[in-house]
């Protein structure tokens, strides 16, 4: 499986974002019911896999409407989560969700997660839940997250996967090709066939050794993943090299 570079980065940065923006309405409802409520339990996992502690910064890019961003703030209250992203949309549900919670810290950031609007070395952790596969370019995407992190902290993907089991793989392609994007654009009311593309760009999205391979090509070292529920989905773990800070 391996990824289908668009011929114009351009014009994917601008299909994303009004994607994102037409179905922000809907999106939590979906996630959880297109996920059978499993989002839930890979954020939490990936919260985990961060290592983040109190006193820490991290940042949550792609960061949709919070769910990681929250799941990290729940892991750890004491650490600071930036939550960013680059549809208003999207942040703005998130901000409505966290006065209703009204614990743990949400501070939404409007930034692209090909130019992200802070220094080097900013952050102890950042992570990216279902949302580096929709990046223009998704080496460069990486090489972002590497940047904003200090060196030894950690760089988190929880993304989706194709299952290696033959028959669970076969179950999965039928469901996420078949089923999920008559029901996901049926209940969204996208225009934009939102759920169709989500398989397309699953599918196109790199499998777990080549994402790794392409995390330590980006400067992260120590990469490992972890495959859950049958392996729908992979969570990459790496973190920046020590001396990333003194080459740079």
């Amino acid at each position: 499986m391996t990824e289908s570079p668009l011929p114009d980065e351009d014009l994917k940065r601008e299909f994303v974002h009004s994607m994102f923006a037409g179905i922000a309405h809907r999106y939590d409802l979906l996630n959880s019911l297109l996920s059978a409520r499993f989002d839930r339990r890979w954020r939490r996992f990936t919260a985990k896999a961060s290592g983040l502690r109190a006193g820490m910064r991290a940042l949550d890019i792609c960061s949709g409407t919070g769910d990681l961003a929250f799941a990290l703030s729940d892991y750890c209250p004491g650490a600071t989560v930036i939550a960013s992203d680059f549809v208003h949309e999207m942040l703005a549900i998130g901000a409505a969700k966290s006065l209703k919670r009204g614990r743990g810290s949400y501070a939404p950031v409007l930034g692209d997660a090909l130019d992200l609007p802070f220094a080097d070395a900013q952050f102890d952790v950042v992570t990216v839940a279902f949302g580096i596969r929709n990046v223009a370019n998704l080496k460069a995407g990486i090489a972002e997250m590497a940047r904003v992190t200090r060196p030894g902290g950690r760089a988190v993907i929880l993304e989706f996967t194709e299952p290696r089991s033959p028959i669970l793989r076969r179950a999965y392609m039928l469901y996420f090709t078949r089923v999920l994007p008559k029901l996901g654009n049926a209940i969204s009311g996208s225009g934009h066939g939102a759920y169709s593309y989500l398989p397309a760009s699953v599918l196109r999205f790199p499998g777990p050794d080549e994402l790794a391979d392409m995390m330590r090509a980006c400067g992260l070292v120590n990469v490992q993943y972890h495959l859950r529920t049958g392996g729908i989905v992979a969570v990459h773990i790496g973190e920046r090299a020590v001396d990333a800070g003194r080459a740079a």
